[in-house]
């Protein structure tokens, strides 16, 4: 499996805080904001050279980033890579006994496809596997 680094994903609880920091204290250009429903999150996708930075704000308060705010506070949700063949990663990563939050692709930001594997599979952290479409 081929993996790029597609994006970091960083859950905040105030946007407008974050906003203020990444475009206006650092000078970053941030995209408009996409609603992704099937995480019931809204993703505003800051460009940082070959990758980005996703500031995800819940948009429900039993989404899974309200969740993850809640209970962790905000920061650093997951870390993406971009694959050609998300059904052929993910069948490979379970037959070496990867532990995948999802078995089978879902609807992410960008029109794209995405899966997550369980951070404890991955020392801790949740990764998301990404296949633009």
């Amino acid at each position: 499996m081929k993996a790029t680094l597609d994006h970091i994903g960083i859950a905040v609880s105030d946007m407008g805080d974050a906003l203020a920091f990444y475009r206006d204290a650092l000078g970053l250009e941030i995209q408009a904001p996409e609603d992704v429903e099937s995480q019931r999150v809204r993703a505003y996708f800051v460009p940082v050279g070959q990758a980005a930075l996703e500031l995800l704000e819940a948009t429900a308060s039993d989404s899974p980033i309200a969740k993850y705010v809640a209970r962790r506070g905000p920061g650093l949700h997951h870390i993406t890579l971009r694959v050609d063949d998300i059904a052929a990663a993910l069948a490979q990563l379970s037959a070496r006994g990867v532990r995948l939050i999802d078995e089978s692709p879902r609807p992410g930001a960008h029109g794209s496809l995405v899966a997550f594997i369980h951070p404890a599979s991955a020392h801790g952290v949740l990764v998301e596997l990404k296949q633009t479409v």
